[in-house]
């Protein structure tokens, strides 16, 4: 029996990959629920331009849900899809019940950087172990992510 699975990697690679990917796609899944939230209770004079805003990230971050859990299967194994395993294995926490705009910036904010965290130990894993595929995918995530924090920060001055 090879040690080698189906797209060429050695599976004790594939499923560290796979572990740290089902930690990210928890916090994509968590993080896409806060600003899910964001979108719909913002208050404030800044509301029309925040709630647009938010839809656009929410949107983006379910994209992003599907591509790490298909990315997950590609390498061999299954995702987790249960919301207990995701408040589990999430480094970003539930929020509830934030109104203010800008507090719900900052809770964005706060969740691109932890994204961009793991993303990198991601990228790192990937690089170490052959495999372009999962280093492609949190690259560009990891590029278009630290644009976003650069803007949110620009906003919050």
């Amino acid at each position: 029996m090879s040690d080698i699975n189906a797209i060429g990697l050695h599976e004790s690679s594939a499923s560290q990959l796979a572990e740290k990917l089902n930690e990210l796609l928890a916090n994509y899944q968590i993080f896409y629920m806060n600003v899910r939230g964001y979108h719909w209770n913002v208050k404030g004079p800044q509301f029309f331009e925040l709630h647009t805003k938010f839809e656009e990230f929410y949107t983006d971050l379910l994209t992003k849900v599907d591509e790490v859990a298909e990315r997950i299967l590609t390498l061999g194994h299954q995702p987790v899809h249960a919301y207990s395993d995701y408040t589990q294995l999430s480094r970003i926490a539930e929020e509830k019940n934030v109104h203010d705009g800008e507090a719900c910036v900052r809770g964005v904010l706060k969740g691109y950087q932890t994204l961009i965290e793991l993303q990198r130990e991601i990228l790192s894993l990937a690089s170490d172990a052959d495999d372009e595929g999962t280093a492609a995918q949190a690259g560009d995530y990891i590029r278009e992510q630290e644009k976003t924090v650069w803007m949110l920060n620009a906003y919050l001055g």
